[in-house]
C-alpha cells in the first residue's frame, strides 16, 4: 500500500530560507549540547531545546521568526562561550 501523499504547500523563497535558518540553528544548538559533559545537564538542555522549537513551530509572522532566530543565535553563542570556559 502506498503512503498517503501530503498536500502540496506553496512557500515563498523567503519562507524557504527562514526554514533553512531555523533548521540550521536547531542543528547547531544540538551539536553544542552534545559537548556538555554532565549527563543530566545534557538531557535537560536537549529537552529544553526541543520544547522551545516545538512551542514556536506555529509562528508565522516574519518579524517574530527573525526575532526568535536572533535570540536563538545569542543563546547558542552563550552556550558555546560557557562550554569553552569549562574546558580544562
Amino acid at each position: 500500500m502506498a503512503a498517503p501523499r501530503l498536500p502540496l504547500v506553496t512557500v515563498t523563497l523567503k519562507q524557504f530560507v527562514r526554514r533553512l535558518q531555523v533548521l540550521l540553528l536547531y542543528r547547531r544548538i544540538l551539536q553544542a549540547i552534545r559537548q556538555v559533559p554532565n549527563d543530566s545537564d545534557h538531557k535537560y538542555l536537549k529537552d529544553w531545546a526541543r520544547e522551545e522549537f516545538k512551542r514556536n513551530k506555529s509562528a508565522t509572522e516574519e518579524v517574530t521568526i527573525r526575532m526568535m532566530i536572533t535570540e536563538g543565535n545569542i543563546q547558542l553563542k552563550e552556550l558555546e562561550k560557557t562550554l569553552a570556559l569549562a574546558k580544562p
